[in-house]
């Protein structure tokens, strides 16, 4: 079963959903966007994409927490099957670039009208959704709207979630019309007491998502699509390290108690573990200190303490362990040689999550059928597949990315690559949503 995709009308989706919350840099190879959940910006993207699904013959539900559905049931499908979905997210980065995310949306919504241009006769509905704050920043810490809809946040603790601004995320997405839908008259999901509720992945047969790979594997292989095996597990630590803040000058250097010296050691310890796992087990594993809060920061000073924020990713939770292990060695040591006092939690962990074989399957299949070279690969970021996959079939898929970059005005992928991987969505959605296997 081979889907050609139309690529002018995938690429005109994409362009026009990079005009709400364009930035110019000056740069003409740059395409940046900035379009965070309850800004103007993302409300106008919101509306189009409705109008979009409902221009191709959808239904439309809005739930509690904001995340957009469009379902297409035709007339071979038992409208009470269990639907095949598929979609990413909307929302960005502070300057990002135009596919992290939308190509997932508008993908998944071509594959639809691939299918029914092709005369596909589906045996269950299939959807397109739009999860709310996939990226973090403005309101939690990322995957919002799929975490509240598989049940791993509370809709309450969701809604009450604030941006820098004060403003919580019930009231921004009242603001913008897209707390329940009937702002934009579409379907509210509601629970047993009719009161608005969230989506419901467990319903669903199985999710797709489609996403720009952010790394250059594919790139390289020459490939039109990457079928990620494993989304990597991910943990946040945070370390404190306490020393004592003291004058520059008149403190020998005998005397100090410096944090930031300590803190030095300490990021360097946590690079030395991620390059011995790497050596020994698991190329895939990386550690990071991304970012350090020195107190209290003056040049005159001896640094009195230091938090430290950790991130450790790997596809292998045993070498998660490993690296976070590592660094809780990494304070003792300091408090014995350097007499400094530290903390450590790990507020974030998420284990890694491996891809449904049987969609994968599927993928590979749709691959073959239309030409299209799709290899294996990981996944090192997070993505919305990892919490739906916790609760039904799930699958991730990628299209090459330029040189690797995103969350970027430079990240690209070309449009024959946006297709050809949009093509390999299509084909594999058709084969899951007609009951032949």
């Amino acid at each position: 079963m081979t889907l050609p995709v139309d690529a002018d009308r995938l690429r005109a989706d994409i362009e026009a959903n990079a005009a709400f919350g364009r930035v110019e840099t000056g740069d003409p190879d740059a395409h940046a966007r900035t379009n965070q959940p309850g800004s103007e910006a993302n409300r106008r993207a919101r509306d189009r994409l409705v109008e979009r699904l409902r221009d191709a013959g959808l239904d439309v539900a809005v739930d509690a927490v904001g995340n957009v559905l469009g379902t297409w049931t035709p007339a071979s499908a038992d409208p009470e099957a269990a639907p095949v979905v598929s979609g990413s997210h909307l929302d960005s980065v502070p300057e990002g670039g135009i596919f992290d995310g939308p190509l997932g949306v508008y993908a998944a919504l071509e594959g639809i009208r691939a299918m029914r241009d092709a005369g596909v006769e589906p045996d269950r509905p299939v959807g397109v959704v739009s999860f709310t704050e996939e990226e973090g920043g403005t309101f939690g810490n990322g995957l919002l709207g799929s975490s509240v809809a598989t049940g791993e946040l509370a809709l309450d603790e969701a809604l009450a979630l604030s941006n820098a601004d004060g403003e919580t995320l019930g009231e921004a997405l009242d603001r913008i019309g897209y707390r329940g839908g009937s702002a934009v008259d579409a379907a509210t999901p509601t629970d047993e007491a009719g009161e608005p509720t969230t989506l419901d992945p467990a319903s669903w047969a199985a999710f797709y998502e489609l996403h720009i790979e952010q790394d250059t594997t594919l790139e390289e292989a020459g490939a039109a699509a990457g079928v990620v095996t494993t989304i990597t597990g991910i943990t946040h630590c945070e370390a404190t390290i306490a020393g004592e803040a003291n004058h520059a000058g008149a403190t020998p250097m005998d005397e100090r108690t410096d944090a930031l010296a300590a803190a030095s050691e300490f990021v360097l310890d946590v690079e030395a573990a991620a390059n011995d796992i790497v050596a020994s087990s698991s190329p895939s594993a990386v550690g990071t200190v991304g970012s350090l809060s020195v107190e209290p920061n003056a040049t005159n000073v001896v640094p009195g303490q230091v938090e430290a924020a950790v991130d450790v990713r790997d596809v292998e939770a045993a070498s998660m362990e490993a690296i976070v292990e590592s660094a809780r060695d990494s304070l003792a040591r300091l408090e014995r040689e350097r007499g400094v006092e530290t903390a450590f939690e790990r507020p974030f962990d998420v284990a890694p999550t491996p891809m449904s074989e049987r969609l994968r399957e599927a993928a590979h299949d749709a691959a073959d059928a239309a030409g299209r070279e799709a290899i294996d690969l990981h996944s090192g970021a997070a993505h919305d597949a990892m919490r739906v996959a916790g609760v039904t079939d799930a699958s991730l898929l990628f299209a090459p990315s330029r040189d690797g970059i995103s969350h970027n005005p430079r990240e690209w992928t070309d449009w024959d690559d946006c297709a050809a991987a949009t093509e390999v969505l299509a084909g594999a959605l058709a084969r899951i949503a007609v009951d032949e296997q």
